[in-house]
C-alpha cells in the first residue's frame, strides 16, 4: 500500500511559479507573451484560429483571462474592434477573474459575460465563465443552472464537467454517504453519455479525488483510514480509466494532461507503482495543481514527492 502524497507544506508562490496553466499549448504561450507586451492582434489571430472546437477555445481564453495584463489590453482590442465576439468573451472572463480576486464587482463580470454570450449564442466560453464565477460565490442552483447552459452548446464540455463535480464532491461531507454520494451517479452518467473517446471517461476518477479533498476536511471522517484509495469502488473506477487510457489516449485534447495528473495521483495513491510511473512519463513537465494539492499540500512537492517515488520504484 502506498499512502497519498505527504504533507508538504503550503509554498504557494513556489507553485504559481512551478504550474503553467497553458500546458503544452505552444502557440497559446506565444499569444500570452505578446498580449502581456501589448499586442492583442496575436491573440486575435489565436482565438480566430481556434474556430468552434470548444474546449480548446475554452482552455485558451480561461489561460489568457488569468493574466494580470488581460483586462487592460482586451479594452484597447474593443475599441479598435467594438463587434469582435472573441474581444468580448476574453473581456467576460477576465473580468471574472478580477472579480474573483476581489478587484471587481461579481455584478460586473456577470454583465460582461451575458454581453459576450449575446454576441456569439452559440459559444459556451461566456457561460464556462460565468460557471466559474459561480462556483467559487454562487449559489448551488446557478451552478447547476450554468453548466446546463454550457452543456446546452457542447454536451461534452470538460472543463464544465470538472466544476461540476468539484461542486457536488461538496454535498455532505460526511464519510456515511460515501460510496453512495450523487457526485459517483453524475460522473458516471457523464462518462456513459459521452462518446467512446471522449476524455469525459476519467469523469469517474476525478469525482473520486474530489471526494477525498471533502472528506480529508471534514472532522468526521477519515479517508485514508477508510481506504478511500483502496476500496471496490476506487479499484473499478481506477482500472477502467486506466484502461480506456490505454485505448484511446487523446493527444489531441487542450486538457488531457488534467485528465493524466487526476490519473496518475489515483494510480499513485493506489499503490500501483509501474501504471503511476507510465502516468508521469506522459505527463513530463506538464503537471497541475490538482489533484496533488488535495487535501491541504503544497502541490509542487507532492508531484515531485509521487513522481521520484512511481519511478525509482520501477
Amino acid at each position: 500500500m502506498s499512502p497519498p502524497p505527504p504533507s508538504l507544506g503550503r509554498g504557494r508562490k513556489r507553485a504559481a511559479q512551478a504550474f503553467d496553466a497553458a500546458l503544452d499549448d505552444a502557440e497559446l504561450v506565444a499569444a500570452r507573451a505578446s498580449l502581456n507586451q501589448g499586442r492583442w492582434t496575436a491573440v486575435r489571430a489565436l482565438l480566430a484560429g481556434t474556430g468552434d472546437d470548444w474546449d480548446r477555445r475554452g482552455h485558451r481564453v480561461t489561460v489568457l483571462a488569468q493574466e494580470p495584463a488581460a483586462l487592460a489590453w482586451v479594452r484597447d482590442w474593443q475599441l479598435a474592434e467594438p463587434e469582435s465576439g472573441d474581444a468580448a468573451v476574453l473581456f467576460g472572463c477576465a473580468t471574472v477573474q478580477q472579480a474573483l480576486k476581489g478587484k471587481e464587482r461579481p455584478e460586473r463580470a456577470r454583465e460582461a459575460c451575458r454581453t459576450a454570450a449575446a454576441l456569439v449564442p452559440a459559444d459556451p466560453t461566456p457561460w464556462l465563465g460565468l460557471l466559474i464565477l459561480e462556483r467559487s460565490i454562487g449559489g448551488e442552483e446557478d451552478v447547476v443552472r450554468l453548466f446546463d447552459e454550457v452543456r446546452h452548446r457542447y454536451a461534452d464540455h470538460h472543463h464544465a464537467h470538472h466544476l461540476m463535480v468539484a461542486r457536488l464532491a461538496e454535498r455532505g461531507a460526511k464519510a456515511g454517504q460515501d460510496p453512495l454520494h450523487e457526485v459517483y451517479d453524475f460522473a458516471n452518467w457523464a462518462a456513459e453519455q459521452a462518446p467512446a473517446d471522449s476524455p469525459l471517461a476519467i469523469l469517474p476518477v476525478v469525482a473520486h479525488a474530489e471526494r477525498f479533498r471533502v472528506l480529508a476536511g471534514a472532522e468526521s471522517a477519515d479517508p485514508v483510514a477508510s481506504e478511500h484509495w483502496l476500496g471496490r469502488r476506487a479499484r473499478q473506477v481506477m482500472k477502467a480509466a486506466f484502461d480506456w487510457w490505454l485505448e484511446w489516449e487523446r493527444d489531441d485534447h487542450p486538457r488531457r494532461h488534467v485528465d493524466l495528473n487526476f490519473l496518475a495521483h489515483a494510480k499513485f495513491c493506489e499503490g500501483r507503482a509501474a501504471e503511476a510511473a507510465a502516468l508521469f512519463h506522459r505527463i513530463g513537465e506538464h503537471a497541475t495543481p490538482t489533484p496533488w494539492s488535495y487535501p491541504d499540500r503544497d502541490p509542487y512537492l507532492a508531484f515531485r514527492a509521487a513522481r521520484d517515488s512511481a519511478l525509482g520504484t520501477v
